[in-house]
Order: structure tokens, then sequence, then C-alpha cells
């Protein structure tokens, strides 16, 4: 009856998790992660926001947005010149790309939802092409950066020059055509002048308050790509990550991820490196689900968590990245003792020759995740399973290690008694021994979790530079538009960077790294870029030990 009711449960959590996950798709970055249907909205929304950045840029060099034809004119049209730059050429050959693997994407969607056959290589091929594009999309928005302030282009005389019709929902939903359908874009996207990326910046920053994630993403985009040389531009490029990070679906928090960790890879020494590694764990940690199901995004969260402690050592942010170590490592821990207890349970009726398996999985989580909320079940479990196996000094040692660090655990009586079979000292406790062993979640809490697949961890759910609470004032993007694009360390609020990482003004840093205080007599030394001194890849999940089962 025990098996059939916790069946009936896994049953209820996967139908609701299911529903949970297809709510929650949409995605962003070209990444092999997520199911077929979070990937291939991924690159949807990649080529939506790459196309709305070419119209952009096709508008400021005098093209049509919409691509010109040459059928029934009529003899007005056919006397005027239809000329186009080759910039806008360019431009337009991408949107043209961009337009067919939307198409291509639209398809293979369509065979996902009904459940067709189709070949798994050809998610890695489209996410490739759309990689390889987006690539060249942004290299030819920078190229024509300066042809588009200058203005010194042979503008394309559009076949349509009536006034278009205001409003509507298709002017929305197809931006492509006509301009975005937004007012305030087209007025701010429509001509280069300077100072117009301080409003750029300021207007992306509104609408983000608002909620309209999609329209400050856009802003931002054409800071990135028409003023390269904008204050402003490394703060966009953050607020882009900080809006996907808000929105907080699934997809959108595999687009946060990428997007925070291509602004580390830009600048990697920034005062904000800490907090941009923070939310690349956070991103991770908000996608983690139940112990009993996948820790990938745990051990990719627990790697992130501990190349931020290499990298920055001397952190003000340390207790923090802890915290969250500790949650992760929690889960992690959780994953390991299922699959031991199901090899002991295996063992114990008779299904397997020996605890081996079961023992592996224990001795992992001794040796790896000493804050393990069930440690004193698992050394328990972890000495019975070397007294089965004839190994009472193994036994022996483990039981000893009970007794001194949990001795008021329910198990500590029993390695005792163990440790007396054995003919072992029984050590008295440690000085830092668990006084207070944690208790087990109540009915309901465990009924959510299973019903839901959640757990508890804490993140915060602000962005690095926008709060989300549109209500708030103190956060930093509001800092970075007071002082115009710079971002002064006494202006920083909550807990500070490292004292590692310059936190002079951006415009006033220098090349060479500021010479260390003599007061303390501490050495600090500046922050290296690149990967950790131990050559580990937060963006890669760890592996687990060879020859243990997954």
């Amino acid at each position: 009856m025990r098996y059939r009711s916790l069946l009936v449960v896994a049953v209820l959590g996967a139908v609701l998790g299911a529903g949970l996950v297809l709510a929650q798709a949409q995605t962003g970055g070209a990444q092999s992660t997520g199911t077929p249907y979070q990937r291939l909205e991924v690159m949807r929304q990649q080529l939506d926001s790459m196309r709305r950045s070419l119209a952009t840029g096709i508008a400021n060099l005098g093209g049509d947005s919409a691509e010109p034809k040459d059928k029934k004119k009529d003899k007005k049209e056919s006397a005027a010149p239809a000329t186009e730059s080759d910039s806008v050429a360019r431009l337009r050959g991408l949107d043209k790309e961009a337009s067919s693997l939307t198409n291509d994407i639209i398809d293979l969607r369509g065979k996902v939802d009904r459940a067709e056959r189709y070949e798994a290589a050809q998610l890695d091929k489209l996410e490739s092409a759309v990689g390889d594009l987006n690539n060249r999309v942004e290299t030819a928005l920078r190229e024509t950066a300066g042809e588009r302030r200058s203005g010194a282009t042979v503008a394309y005389v559009p076949k349509h020059n009536k006034p278009q019709k205001k409003g509507g929902l298709f002017s929305h939903l197809n931006p492509f055509h006509g301009g975005s359908g937004d007012k305030e874009i087209d007025e701010l996207t429509g001509t280069v002048a300077p100072g117009r990326d301080r409003e750029l910046f300021a207007a992306g920053t509104k609408r983000a308050r608002k909620g309209d994630y999609e329209g400050a993403r856009l802003l931002f985009s054409v800071i990135i790509n028409t003023y390269p040389e904008s204050q402003f531009l490394p703060y966009a490029k953050l607020a882009i990550a900080d809006t996907f990070y808000l929105e907080g679906m699934t997809s959108s928090l595999i687009q946060a991820g990428a997007a925070y960790q291509e602004w580390l890879t830009f600048f990697p020494t920034d005062p904000l490196a800490e907090r941009a590694m923070l939310k690349m764990a956070e991103v991770e940690m908000r996608q983690m689900v139940r112990p009993d199901r996948s820790n990938e995004h745990a051990r990719k969260a627990e790697q992130r968590l501990k190349a931020a402690l290499q990298q920055f050592p001397q952190t003000s942010l340390r207790p923090e990245f802890e915290q969250r170590l500790r949650e992760t490592q929690e889960n992690l821990a959780m994953h390991d003792y299922g699959i031991g207890n199901f090899y002991l349970d295996r063992f114990n009726r008779g299904l397997a020759p020996n605890p081996k398996g079961a023992q592996s999985r224990y001795r992992e989580i001794a040796d790896k995740y000493k804050n393990f909320s069930l440690m004193a079940d698992v050394l328990y479990k972890l000495g019975t399973t070397y007294i089965q196996e004839e190994e009472p000094d193994e036994a022996a040692k483990v039981f000893q290690q009970l007794v001194r660090t949990h001795p008021n655990s329910e198990y500590a009586e029993k390695a005792k008694q163990q440790l007396e079979a054995i003919g072992a000292d029984v050590p008295p406790p440690a000085p830092d021994a668990v006084q207070d062993e944690p208790g087990k979640p109540g009915m309901m809490e465990r009924f959510k979790q299973e019903a839901l697949g959640t757990v508890d961890i804490t993140v915060d759910k602000d962005g690095v530079l926008i709060s989300h609470d549109s209500k708030e004032t103190a956060d930093l993007i509001e800092k970075v538009l007071e002082h115009n694009g710079t971002l002064p360390v006494n202006e920083l609020t909550g807990p500070t960077p490292s004292s590692r990482v310059s936190l002079a003004p951006r415009a006033a840093q220098s090349v060479t790294p500021p010479s260390p205080p003599k007061s303390n007599g501490v050495k600090i030394t500046p922050t290296q870029t690149g990967q950790p001194a131990t050559g580990s890849d937060p963006t890669k999940p760890s592996t687990p030990p060879p020859g243990t089962p997954q």
C-alpha cells in the first residue's frame, strides 16, 4: 500500500510538472539544454530579436522595413528611384535569412507538437545556424553604425508612401513591416543623434520597470548596436540580462544565464562582476527540481558558486555565496541519498549481491557534503554496509565519526552499540558537534514538493541593476542614469563588491591595477581575467566520481 500511494503522488507530480513546463516554455541562448520545445522557443525568440534590430537598422539607413515589391507598380511609383545602399541590402539579406530560419523552426516545432518523428541533429543544426547568424547580425549592425550616425546613405523610396494606420493588434504582433508598432520606440530609434544613447537607456529603464521587458531589450540593443562608444553600453548589456532574469520563466532564465556569461566575458573585472556571477548561479538554482529528479541544474549552480568563491575569495558577498552553496549541495546530497537508499533496499531484498552501490553513494555524501541535513542517517547506513562487507575497521571509523559529530541524533546510541560489538572505543562528542538535528518536513510540505516538484531555496529575484519592484527607486540602474553612464562605489547599495576589484568610476579606470593599501598589511591582488586557476569551467556541470552509477 505504501508504494501504491507513492506511485499515485508521483503520477500527480508528473502531470502537474508537465503543465508547469509547458506554461514556462520560453528560452534564450543557443545552448543544447532544456526540452526540444524550449530549445526551439529560445531560437525563435533570438530570431525575433534579430529581426527587430535589423528593422531598426534598415529604417535608420533610409530603407523601408518591408522588402520592396516590383509587381503591379503604378505610373507614379515607377517614376520614383528604387535604389538601395549596400548597407541596406546587407541588412535586408540578413533579415531574409532570419525569416527563413524562423520558418524552419516553426515547421520543426509543429512536428514536436504533433509528436512526429524528426532527427535530433536538426535541433543542433538550427542552433548552430542561429548562433552564426546572430554573430553576423551583430557585426553588420556595428559596421553600419557610423553610416547610420552620419546619415550618408542613398535613401530608398518605398513602394507604399501612404501613412500607415496607427494602433491595431497586428501592428504590435508583426514589428517587421512598417516599424515596431510603438510610437515611442520608433521615434527613439528612427534617428541617430548625440545624446540619444542616454535617452534610449532612460526609456529602456522605464519600460523594464513597467514590465515591458521586450520593449526594454529592444531599446538597450539599439545602444549596443548603434553607439559602440557609449558609456551606457556595458550597463545596457547587463540590463538585457536582468530583463530575462526578471521574467523568470524557464526559457527566460536560460537566456539570462547566457547573457550574464557573455557580459562577464567582456567585463570580467567590472565592479559588478561578483554580482553577475551570483546571478548566474541563481539562474540555475531557480531551475532546480526535486532531488529525485534531474540534478543537472544543481550541479551547474554548485560549479558556478565554487568558481566565484575561487575567483573572489575576499568578496563581501561571501555569506550569500555560501548560503546558496549549502542549499545547492543539500539538493545534490539528497539526490545521492535517494540512489543510495535504492541500492541498499535492493541488497536487503536479495536483488543485489553486495551493498557496494549504496556504499559508494553514502561515501560520496560523507566526503563532499559535510553540512547535509541527514548526515547522521548517512553515516549509520554507511557503517552498516561495512559491517555487511565484513570490514569492521572501516565500520568503526564511520561509527566513531557519527558519535563525535552527531551525539544527539537518533542514531548515536545505535552507533555506540555497534562500536561495543566491534570492540572499538566510543569517543566523546566533538566541541563543534551538531547539537540540534534538523526536523523532517511535514506531510503537507512533502505533498507540495512531490506534486509541484519545487525545492526551498534562497534566491534574490531582483536583477543586478534592475529591481523586481517597479516602485523601487534605489536600484543601481537609477544611479547609472544619475551619473551619466558611470557607477561610483559610494553609490552602490547593499553588500559592496570585493576590494580586489577596482571601484573607480568606469571613465576613470586605468589599465594598470590600483596599488594595494598599506595600512592593514593585507596583500590585495587584482582580479585575473578568464577561468579560475583550478581550471574549472562554471558553464559546465561537475562530473560524478568514476564508476558510480547515475
